[in-house]
Protein backbone atom coordinates (compact mmCIF):
# COMPACT_ATOMS: atom_id res chain seq x y z
CA UNK A 1 0.00 0.00 0.00
CA UNK A 2 1.08 3.55 -0.70
CA UNK A 3 1.52 5.94 2.19
CA UNK A 4 0.40 9.55 1.82
CA UNK A 5 1.10 12.62 3.92
CA UNK A 6 -2.17 14.53 4.03
CA UNK A 7 -4.44 16.76 6.09
CA UNK A 8 -7.08 15.43 8.47
CA UNK A 9 -9.83 17.96 9.25
CA UNK A 10 -10.90 18.80 12.79
CA UNK A 11 -12.72 21.74 14.31
CA UNK A 12 -16.25 23.02 14.11
CA UNK A 13 -18.16 24.41 11.17
CA UNK A 14 -16.27 27.30 9.53
CA UNK A 15 -13.47 27.01 12.16
CA UNK A 16 -11.26 24.25 10.77
CA UNK A 17 -7.88 23.11 11.92
CA UNK A 18 -5.95 20.24 10.47
CA UNK A 19 -3.54 17.53 11.50
CA UNK A 20 -0.83 16.51 9.07
CA UNK A 21 -0.79 12.71 9.17
CA UNK A 22 0.84 9.76 7.47
CA UNK A 23 -1.91 7.43 6.30
CA UNK A 24 -2.69 4.67 3.82
CA UNK A 25 -3.84 6.09 0.51
CA UNK A 26 -7.06 4.04 0.65
CA UNK A 27 -8.23 5.18 4.09
CA UNK A 28 -10.83 7.98 4.35
CA UNK A 29 -9.84 11.61 4.96
CA UNK A 30 -10.73 11.60 8.65
CA UNK A 31 -10.19 7.87 9.12
CA UNK A 32 -7.39 5.72 10.40
CA UNK A 33 -3.83 7.06 10.27
CA UNK A 34 -0.36 5.74 11.00
CA UNK A 35 1.30 8.75 12.66
CA UNK A 36 0.63 12.41 13.41
CA UNK A 37 3.32 14.67 11.96
CA UNK A 38 2.00 18.10 12.91
CA UNK A 39 -0.85 20.60 12.92
CA UNK A 40 -2.02 23.43 10.68
CA UNK A 41 -4.38 26.26 11.73
CA UNK A 42 -5.23 28.29 8.61
CA UNK A 43 -7.55 30.75 10.38
CA UNK A 44 -5.13 31.75 13.16
CA UNK A 45 -2.64 33.54 10.87
CA UNK A 46 -1.34 30.27 9.41
CA UNK A 47 -0.04 28.67 12.60
CA UNK A 48 1.93 25.65 11.39
CA UNK A 49 3.68 23.16 13.69
CA UNK A 50 5.43 20.28 11.94
CA UNK A 51 7.90 17.78 13.41
CA UNK A 52 10.65 17.99 10.77
CA UNK A 53 12.32 14.73 11.78
CA UNK A 54 9.11 12.75 11.35
CA UNK A 55 8.31 14.47 8.05
CA UNK A 56 11.78 13.83 6.61
CA UNK A 57 11.67 10.24 7.86
CA UNK A 58 8.38 9.58 6.05
CA UNK A 59 9.60 11.28 2.87
CA UNK A 60 12.73 9.10 2.91
CA UNK A 61 10.54 6.01 3.27
CA UNK A 62 8.71 7.01 0.09
CA UNK A 63 5.54 8.65 1.40
CA UNK A 64 3.92 10.99 -1.11
CA UNK A 65 2.66 14.37 0.19
CA UNK A 66 -0.55 15.82 -1.21
CA UNK A 67 -0.39 19.18 -3.00
CA UNK A 68 -1.43 21.13 0.11
CA UNK A 69 1.02 19.34 2.40
CA UNK A 70 3.77 19.80 -0.18
CA UNK A 71 3.15 23.56 -0.23
CA UNK A 72 3.24 23.64 3.60
CA UNK A 73 6.53 21.74 3.56
CA UNK A 74 7.91 24.15 0.95
CA UNK A 75 6.90 27.12 3.10
CA UNK A 76 8.77 25.60 6.08
CA UNK A 77 11.80 24.50 4.03
CA UNK A 78 11.30 20.77 4.60
CA UNK A 79 11.21 19.98 0.85
CA UNK A 80 14.54 21.72 0.34
CA UNK A 81 16.15 19.73 3.17
CA UNK A 82 14.78 16.50 1.69
CA UNK A 83 16.12 17.28 -1.80
CA UNK A 84 19.52 18.24 -0.38
CA UNK A 85 19.72 15.03 1.67
CA UNK A 86 18.97 13.00 -1.49
CA UNK A 87 21.72 14.80 -3.41
CA UNK A 88 24.28 14.16 -0.64
CA UNK A 89 23.71 10.39 -0.70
Amino acid sequence: MAVKLRLQRYGSKKRPFYRVVATESTSPRDGRFIEIIGTYHPIEKDVIKIDEEKALNWLEKGAQPTDTVKSIFTKLGINEKFVNSKKNK
